[in-house]
């Protein structure tokens, strides 16, 4: 890998493809996306839908990813969740992995039925914390016919507790979630100066030339502590029978959750694992890695 970092994040613009703006629903909530396509292509494409990292909007990696994908030959959505961005949702800002999940079986729906998308042919690409979400809806969704999970975080209750702290702060979070249904509390996503904030220093998040955009809401509810650390991104492995790709490194946030849903699989598995000076952050928008993960996609997609 080249030792020069150029990042994608605030390339909205791509050369040879063209996107607009969309709608559906979602248990009777808009949400809005962006349908990125290959421009002059006027024909079928397999369809890719796009999910990021957890308290993300489309502007960000998963509109790199939908858009790298497009230039590539598919018909790639990237959209808000519920709750988040542009999508409407009366509950803001809450991580909630049953309604993601729910909000990406109705963009499967979306693209089973657009027109230009060929039939049969849609797939899920899921980074980070989404890549759980995919899978799940994966399980149980025979429209969605292959994955990529890409830096893939996958966690139960025990690897949470574990990268959170342990025992005692994991009891302090559930404490701040049950005060939160009681009492609003919205936290400060990210932020490079205040440690309140969920995603301190982190990177990515907290850097202006990559994902702190002005799109971003940056705010996490409370609330939604009890339902992150809660669920198990392994319970849907017995269900999940979809060919899956797995691209990721040593250096990844969660590999040990990427092993044990590798070991708990019983569908075919591809994985592709980059050099350990690849982080969890850079598979979001460096130039090199996103351009070899896309590609690794576009290939493991366009097997049938």
């Amino acid at each position: 890998m080249p030792g020069k970092t150029i990042n994608l994040q605030n390339t909205p613009d791509r050369p040879g493809v063209m996107s607009k703006p969309v709608e559906f629903q979602s248990n009777a909530v808009t949400l809005r996306g962006n349908l990125y396509r290959p421009a002059g292509e006027g024909g079928q494409l397999p369809g890719v839908i796009v999910a990021g990292a957890w308290t993300t909007v489309k502007e960000q990696m998963p509109g790199t990813y939908a858009r790298e994908l497009a230039a590539r030959g598919a018909a790639a959505l990237a959209f808000d969740f519920t709750g988040w961005g542009a999508s409407d949702g009366g509950d803001r800002f809450i991580e909630d992995p049953k309604v993601k999940i729910g909000d990406i079986h109705a963009a499967v729906d979306f693209m089973t039925n657009l027109e230009g998308v060929l039939p049969g042919a849609v797939s899920g690409v899921g980074v980070s914390g989404s890549s759980a979400y995919i899978a799940e809806a994966a399980a149980d969704n025979p429209k969605l016919a292959r994955l990529a999970l890409v830096a893939p975080w996958l966690h139960n209750p025990e690897i949470a507790e574990g990268f959170y702290g342990g025992p005692d702060t994991l009891a302090n979070l559930r404490a701040l979630s049950t005060a939160a249904e009681v009492t609003p509390i919205v936290q400060l996503a990210a932020s490079p100066t205040h440690a309140s904030s969920v995603m301190y220093q982190r990177p990515y998040y907290t850097e202006c030339d990559r994902g702190l955009i002005s799109a971003y809401d940056n705010k996490f509810n409370a609330r939604s502590w009890e339902k992150w650390l809660s669920y198990d991104a392994f319970a849907s492995t017995p269900r999940q029978t979809k060919p899956t790709l797995m691209v990721g490194s040593p250096s990844i946030e969660l590999p040990a959750g990427a092993a044990e849903y590798e070991a708990r699989l019983n569908a075919p598995i591809e994985k592709l694992w980059l050099s350990d000076d690849v982080l969890q952050f850079d598979f979001y928008d460096r130039e090199d890695v996103v351009a070899e993960t896309s590609d690794a996609i576009t290939r493991f997609f366009g097997r049938r």
